[in-house]
């Protein structure tokens, strides 16, 4: 049973697309981060076997004693497995290998696809008080990517502004329909986003107008660049937002967390005093 309409609950977010280097846990990591300046308390879910995201977000091998494929297996698992990372108001449920083995462990499991739904459902993540939960999901159509959609309120594309780009995203649709048909009914699309955008490149330009032509008000308006700090980032285990507060990538990510705060009518809480 879903708990979604449970007004306390975080709404959860899958960040996905299929396709490795698009710019999917840069995106999950700095609208993370832009959500938490903000004001908002906000979680990420690692579910990539790569653990990039709980790297980015400074969180050491050695501390992911209890990792996402942990609570994947037993729901209880919850307060061992959210870490605070060094940003005020984020924190995350890292991963590490030991999730790449989740597609033959679960496979045999009844609830194979709705285990992360049982484990980010729990009434006691309420207690948490998050206002979102966003799934870093790994760049594959596998069986933890339809847990994280079947958990999940909606779905972000991160849409590399290169060639091919929306030829790969007709696959992912089709999963998200598949899911809505099967299991979960509410599941929407988020938006998409168009990462390592450069305005000085045809191709960019045309990549974006075929997005906006083909998917009109889903693509949101504000465009990721290319951009040194945004790769370097990740090298010294913080978001650009961190990083360098002032570069281009920042202030796109900024940018991009207002337009996704105005879309889901939603501000900073008030804190009581």
């Amino acid at each position: 049973m879903r708990h979604a309409a449970n007004k306390k609950m975080a709404k959860i977010i899958s960040i996905t697309n299929q396709k490795g280097g698009v710019g999917k846990t840069t995106t999950s990591i700095n609208l993370a981060a832009g959500l938490a300046e903000s004001g908002l308390k906000i979680l990420i879910v690692d579910l990539d076997p790569q653990g990039n995201a709980s790297t980015g977000l400074g969180i050491d091998v050695s501390v992911r004693t209890t990792t996402i494929f942990d609570l994947l297996l037993d729901p209880s698992h919850l307060k061992d497995a959210i870490l605070d990372t060094n940003i005020k108001g984020l924190s995350v449920i890292p991963s590490t290998v030991d999730l790449s083995s989740a597609e033959f462990e679960l496979v045999s499991n009844e609830k194979r696809s709705s285990l992360l739904l049982d484990a980010l459902r729990q009434d006691s993540m309420i207690a948490y008080g998050f206002d979102y939960i966003l799934i870093d999901c790994p760049p594959s159509l596998s069986l933890l990517t339809v847990n994280a959609m079947v958990a999940s309120d909606s779905v972000l594309i991160p849409l590399q502004s290169e060639f091919f780009a929306l030829e790969g995203l007709s696959q992912l649709m089709l999963t998200v329909r598949e899911v809505r048909k099967t299991a979960n009914t509410d599941l929407r699309i988020e938006g998409i986003v168009l990462t390592m955008f450069d305005q000085r490149n045809n191709l960019s330009l045309q990549v974006e107008q075929d997005a906006r032509d083909n998917l009109g008000e889903l693509v949101f308006q504000v465009k990721i660049p290319r951009n040194v700090r945004l790769s370097e980032a990740p090298s010294f285990s913080m978001p650009v937002l961190q990083y360098d507060s002032l570069s281009k990538g920042a202030m796109a990510y900024r940018a991009l967390t207002q337009e996704f705060l105005k879309n889901n009518l939603a501000t900073a809480p008030v804190k009581e005093v």
